[in-house]
């Protein structure tokens, strides 16, 4: 074995977890990991199974739920540019009501099991810009099962987006973007998912972490410069049209800059007031300077 060969059996592979959720795509679409000089290995998983893979250190970094990095904000730092963030309507967020709001937020409301920092978001709507408690129910996202058991259903992702087409065409059902409601009511932007990476794998391999950053970086960059690839692609696999995902792609951000901390700072603030998260979360966030 010559010593080039010892040196790539020396290296540590760092696993990068990688949801397919559309709002996720422009960091992943143009990221090849066969150009790292890291050994990366690449590990597709949905949000949950991510979120409590990195938590028991199985996947070393991805873009977890805003959430997940506030319950276990001690193990990871958060890179600077990178989130999946918006500031007024994200269209994917999506409480459906089959009453007026006022009615449902005395009634019950079905949550999607898919995703804690959607469904925290509402609680924290409902209870401090409403000062309402409805009955909550978890429930697989499928909307109509929802609504034969609820006033009011939450959607996220991929499902809301069909759902709010479904009910475009067949008008049922009122819609509320709870980032808008968010931004209405607070001013500030909303973070729905980080880019956290483990502290340990930090301390052990920064150079190969900082290409890794620069390079999802590009992706993005990549990605705005050309968001038709990505348009064409959404349609391809989960239908609708060019005009719909222009207009999707175009309402998210995934920076994660002064802004966009600041809003996640809030949404953790009323969290921990309501007793949802049960410690105080300070957003570390990742540089060289902190690193070794």
């Amino acid at each position: 074995m010559n010593h080039e060969q010892q040196h790539e059996q020396e290296k540590e592979t760092i696993r990068i977890g990688r949801i397919n959720y559309t709002n996720v795509w422009p960091m992943f679409y143009h990221f090849n990991p066969k150009l790292q000089t890291a050994r990366v290995e690449m590990i597709p998983a949905v949000p949950a199974t991510l979120n409590k893979a990195m938590k028991e250190g199985s996947i070393d970094m991805g873009p977890i739920s805003s959430f997940a990095y506030g319950v276990s904000s001690d193990s990871y730092a958060l890179f600077p540019d990178l989130s999946v963030s918006a500031k007024g309507k994200v269209n994917s967020i999506l409480l459906f009501l089959k009453k007026p709001l006022s009615e449902v937020l005395h009634g019950k409301i079905a949550l999607t099991t898919t995703s804690a920092t959607s469904i925290n978001l509402l609680k924290i709507i409902v209870a401090k810009r409403y000062q309402a408690s409805p009955e909550y129910l978890s429930m697989e996202p499928v909307l109509e099962q929802m609504m034969a058991a609820a006033d009011g259903a939450l959607l996220i992702g991929d499902h809301a987006i069909r759902a709010y087409w479904d009910n475009v065409q067949n008008p049922k059902y009122e819609v509320m973007d709870l980032c808008e409601s968010w931004h209405d009511w607070t001013g500030e932007w909303m973070t729905f998912a980080v880019w956290a990476v483990r502290k340990d794998i930090v301390e052990r391999c920064p150079v190969e972490i900082r290409e890794i950053v620069d390079a999802f970086e590009a992706s993005k960059q990549l990605s705005i410069a050309n968001p038709e690839s990505l348009v064409q692609e959404a349609v391809k696999q989960i239908g609708g049209t060019a005009q719909y995902w222009r207009y999707y792609f175009a309402g998210l951000n995934h920076d994660f800059g002064s802004a966009q901390q600041r809003g996640l700072q809030l949404y953790f603030e009323y969290a921990y007031e309501l007793g949802l998260i049960d410690h105080e979360v300070r957003l570390d966030i990742w540089s060289e300077n902190t690193v070794g």
